[in-house]
């Protein structure tokens, strides 16, 4: 592991888009609550959040830091659901990992849930928009998903 020892703690904050295409009829059982395993959305915020708070556990040499906040945002569109997420937390190091997690575990969950319906799901585009705090200062992606 990186040595963070001599680093001030600071508020970071990362925030961290998916996209997972699926058919279109599939959304609309998403939207409506249709699917056998229950409300996809709801059950993919909370894979997201607890991926966030397990981070350190699933990526090797991932420092474990306090989370002090972690969200989940789903913007539906026809073909595909955009996934939004927020984490932020006081450490030495950043938590881009925590919300790469929960982005990656929340589009995870919604594939298992409707993969009886739709065989060529696709998650794609899992990217860093933003990252606050730290030494290195802020980064702001100049491009990002449309919602």
């Amino acid at each position: 592991m990186i040595d963070v020892g001599k680093k001030e703690i600071t508020t970071r904050e990362a925030v961290v888009e998916a996209k997972v295409i699926l058919k279109s009829s599939v959304i609309e059982m998403i939207k409506g609550k249709k699917l056998p395993k229950g409300d996809v959305l709801e059950a993919a915020r909370v894979a997201g959040i607890m991926a966030a708070k397990k981070t350190p556990q699933l990526i090797p040499l991932c420092h474990p830091i306090p989370i002090e906040y972690a969200t989940i945002d789903f913007i539906i569109k026809k073909k595909y659901i955009r996934i939004v997420t927020t984490v932020r937390g006081q450490a030495k190091t950043g938590v881009e990992m925590e919300a790469l997690a929960a982005a990656a575990m929340s589009a995870l969950t919604i594939y298992d849930m409707c993969k009886a319906f739709d065989k060529g799901i696709i998650i794609s585009d899992i990217s860093l928009l933003k990252k606050t705090g730290g030494k290195s200062g802020d980064y702001i992606r100049k491009t990002s998903l449309k919602p």
